[in-house]
């Protein structure tokens, strides 16, 4: 061939590169949130982008933002290492203001929500069980990710002013929501929620709650639309009174022992939400014969609870131990939908999009001075 011909077909080809590329560029979709850039930093305004809305996403304008326990452990790097600048945030409600041409779940100005995850590999043994979060290819986090399928770029989370996600991995949100109280409910929600249906709690079950905080409260208010009479465990009288309020009809205060007594075979299911050390065998005890034991408080790494091998062996062999990572996309719309059915939302503190705002809330969270949720309200952000 010629070399000249060589050379123009190029110069050609790598125009066309950089067209593209640029074209790409001007397309991705500019945003703004707030971000720690490093471990144990401040949040401070901060501007990137996100991938352009392809022919199966939606675009959500974020709304509110829910201040969940496991976004202060990224923060804080206290389960590994982590990449910073980092927006958490994986409780997101919001608007649609863009659809792809292939979507038809969504239309611009319905209400819709973002969990934990934003994608999986959908073909998986777990994916074809409605099980994403377990997606053995590893599903995509909300935030601290990594989207595989739109260049590799990291994912950055709920506290900033828009997102742009696959239909098959946002939630509908009923128009007769209470908004401001969603999005708690697509980690905290669902993350109670999964382990009482997979024990099958029913009406008349005796089901305990331990820990009474952000997952607790939807825990107990849970169990006791199912039916169940719910006592709650925690550290401090402090929640006595709402936890009855919310319907439990027993508190106990583990750290007053007259008030465990007696309790021992008693429990037909016990959730653990509990995000620090403690001691698990304590409640395998309380279970009745045919009892289960579910836990989704995840402390960390240096806190971190442990079961034995004793405790299990000789506990029983008819009863059961089991933990449970949020839920997949389908039980999370379920989920959602019960709890709109039901009036079932999470108690919450709005809080203005400012940096100052949310390093007062994770001190707060960290104090356990929060009762029980901080939802951010993105309108707010300048």
């Amino acid at each position: 061939m010629n070399k000249n011909l060589i050379l123009t077909t190029t110069l050609a080809i790598m125009s066309i590169a950089s067209n593209v590329s640029a074209q790409t560029e001007a397309e991705r979709i500019p945003a703004k949130g707030f971000a720690v850039f490093e471990e144990h930093g401040h949040f401070r305004p901060y501007e990137f982008t996100r991938h352009a809305v392809g022919d199966n996403d939606v675009q959500l304008k974020i709304l509110y933002a829910g201040i969940c326990h496991s976004d202060l452990h990224h923060v804080f790097a206290d389960w590994g290492k982590e990449t910073y600048p980092m927006v958490p945030g994986h409780e997101i409600a919001g608007q649609v203001v863009a659809v792809g041409k292939n979507v038809t779940r969504f239309k611009v100005g319905d209400y819709a929500g973002i969990g934990c995850m934003i994608g999986s590999c959908r073909h998986c043994e777990a994916c074809e069980h409605d099980l994403e979060q377990y997606c053995e290819e590893g599903a995509i986090m909300t935030y601290h990710g990594i989207d595989r399928f739109n260049g590799n770029e990291a994912t950055q989370g709920g506290y900033s002013d828009t997102y742009v996600v696959a239909e098959d991995f946002a939630i509908k949100i009923p128009a007769n929501a209470e908004i401001e109280k969603v999005a708690p409910l697509l980690c905290a929600g669902i993350t109670s929620y999964s382990p009482l249906m997979q024990a099958g709690v029913k009406r008349g079950d005796k089901v305990g709650v331990a820990g009474f905080g952000g997952l607790g409260h939807m825990g107990v208010q849970y169990a006791v639309s199912m039916g169940a009479e719910v006592t709650v465990f925690d550290i401090t009288d402090e929640k006595r009174a709402d936890a009855l309020r919310m319907g439990a009809k027993h508190y106990v205060n583990v750290s007053n022992p007259d008030e465990l007594k007696g309790l021992d075979k008693t429990f037909d299911f016990i959730l653990s939400t509990i995000p620090a050390r403690y001691e698990p065998a304590m409640y395998m005890k309380m279970l009745k014969l045919h009892g289960s034991l579910g836990i989704v408080g995840l402390p960390a790494l240096n806190n971190m609870p442990a079961v034995s091998v004793a405790d299990l062996v000789l506990s029983g062999a008819t009863r059961r131990v089991f933990g449970s990572q949020i839920g997949g996309i389908k039980e999370t719309q379920e989920m959602l939908d019960y709890s709109i059915e039901h009036g079932i939302y999470p108690e919450v503190e709005i809080i203005r999009a400012e940096g100052s705002e949310i390093d007062r809330a994770y001190r707060n969270v960290l104090d356990g001075k929060v009762k029980f949720r901080y939802v951010i309200d993105m309108n707010t952000i300048k």
